[in-house]
């Protein structure tokens, strides 16, 4: 058995290249990613990150792992509920590459982010809070780097936002355009997930493979996200291809709109164009409001 001081990238990296060259595999030890968020999505995210053989990350998380994040969390264990989400996720990528250079910020990563995007080649999106996404998009692109995200879908999403595309908060119609980052009340919340949702039901067939009224009761604020671990370690393994394609200067068909990979139907769903769109969304909102009215009831 090797032991950990035998470790050597060149090895653990050899069955990477085919995929990547080893020009591509040095680049990537010399990139840095900011991933914001290492719960599901994220953590996920972080796993390929850490395996493809990325150098360095700067990992940000405010939570300690529950009992409840078991069922979807890649780095969460029974041995981990209770740790800090960064700081658990960061000693296990150790045990992946102990050369790999980790930065783990806390609750007071606003107070770094500009610093943790600035050294990044690409930012992760891994919150499910919208201050904090409001915050790491605004200052992405403040500082010209593209972010990649995902929606709050059944189905796994992927969107890359680069600086000079539409930030969430814009192209879904956020009601947070003049609201600072920190300011941000719980009204303009439930308006941005209604904005979220109304996006995700009009372009997707998401609607098909979810329970809509506990979906209703997520969207009243009376119970939490559903999440399922085929659907969120699916879209971290999404947004890993496309963090590396950023990396190694690649080119994908993924914008600012994204797209949905159905797993049910085995295909790809791309954003509506924007005549059915406009047909449709008068459809989807009545939708919307009758599933809320009845969860109100």
């Amino acid at each position: 058995m090797e032991s950990l001081e035998a470790f050597d990238y060149a090895t653990f990296s050899d069955r990477n290249l085919g995929f990547v060259s080893a020009q591509e595999q040095q680049r990537l030890r010399e990139s840095t990613v900011f991933v914001c968020g290492v719960g599901g999505m994220g953590g996920a995210c972080v796993l390929a990150l850490a395996r493809a053989g990325v150098g360095r990350l700067v990992l940000a998380d405010i939570d300690h792992f529950e009992m409840s994040n078991l069922n979807r969390q890649v780095f969460a264990f029974t041995d981990t509920v209770g740790e800090h989400k960064a700081e658990a996720t960061a000693e296990r990528c150790r045990r992946i590459n102990p050369q790999l250079d980790l930065t783990v910020l806390h609750g007071d990563w606003p107070d770094h982010v500009e610093a943790a995007v600035r050294r990044s080649g690409a930012v992760v999106n891994g919150t499910d809070d919208l201050a904090a996404s409001l915050l790491l998009y605004r200052t992405s692109r403040r500082l010209e780097r593209s972010v990649v995200d995902a929606y709050a879908s059944p189905l796994p999403s992927v969107y890359v936002t680069r600086p000079h595309e539409p930030m969430p908060e814009e192209r879904l119609g956020y009601p947070t355009r003049d609201t600072a980052w920190d300011r941000v009340d719980e009204a303009q919340r439930r308006a941005a997930f209604l904005c979220e949702a109304e996006h995700v039901l009009l372009h997707s067939s998401s609607r098909n493979y979810i329970d809509m009224g506990l979906a209703a009761d997520v969207a009243a604020g009376r119970r939490s996200r559903m999440s399922f671990a085929p659907m969120v370690i699916t879209t971290g393994m999404l947004m890993a291809y496309e963090t590396i394609a950023l990396l190694l200067g690649r080119t994908t068909a993924c914008d600012c709109r994204g797209w949905f990979f159905n797993p049910y139907t085995a295909r790809v769903e791309h954003p509506r164009n924007a005549l059915a769109a406009a047909v449709l969304r008068p459809l989807v909102r009545h939708g919307i409001r009758k599933l809320l009215d009845g969860a109100a009831a």
